[in-house]
């Protein structure tokens, strides 16, 4: 059912390193659907932005990276793939580092939840944003930070990144059903 999950059509495949962790990992299906939703929405989310804010600097390949690996500590603890937790951060972390994955990428796993901190970094609020933006939620005070990093970057008025943004998130949030009916059908 893993393959399955992997391999179904629907949203983006995930890359080949992400599916080969979540195999050795034997990941409930659930985790994989989920997985492969967010990575989709990081990616849709970062083609908009590149087209509409070229100049935010942004990593990409970490961006997607962590958005297809954030909640890899479910693989361990999958009772928060259907409840709440958050064990599931650093033993991701600590998963991926086992993998040999570098610790920039791996501390993905571990500060998802923790977007507030001042130190996030424009890469972590993307995968936060995806993250929260796949099923269709929408958090404010996330938003601003990332409306912040637009503005700062592209010399707008702040209104004009939030305009922006917000623009671009609703328009992601309108396939949250779809997105959900497609997780929703692999068990835990």
């Amino acid at each position: 059912m893993l393959d399955h999950a992997l391999q179904a059509p629907g949203p983006r495949p995930l890359p080949a390193a992400v599916e080969d962790l979540l195999r050795a990992e034997h990941a409930p299906p659930r985790l994989a659907a989920h997985l492969r939703q967010v990575h989709d929405v990081a990616c849709d989310l970062l083609d908009r932005l590149a087209e509409e804010v070229p100049e935010l600097p942004v990593d990409r390949p970490a961006v997607t990276f962590g958005a297809a690996t954030h909640d890899i500590g479910k693989a361990r603890h999958p009772e928060e793939l259907t409840g709440p937790g958050t064990r599931h951060e650093a033993t991701g972390e600590r998963v991926l580092l086992s993998y040999g994955v570098p610790a920039d990428l791996a501390r993905f796993a571990a500060v998802h939840g923790d977007w507030d901190r001042p130190d996030a970094t424009v890469e972590e609020l993307l995968v936060t944003v995806a993250d929260k933006v796949w099923k269709g939620r929408r958090e404010p005070d996330l938003e601003q930070r990332v409306t912040i990093a637009v503005a700062a970057a592209t010399g707008r008025e702040p209104w004009d990144a939030f305009l922006l943004l917000d623009d671009l998130l609703t328009h992601l949030a309108e396939r949250a059903d779809e997105r959900l009916a497609f997780q929703a059908a692999y068990p835990v």
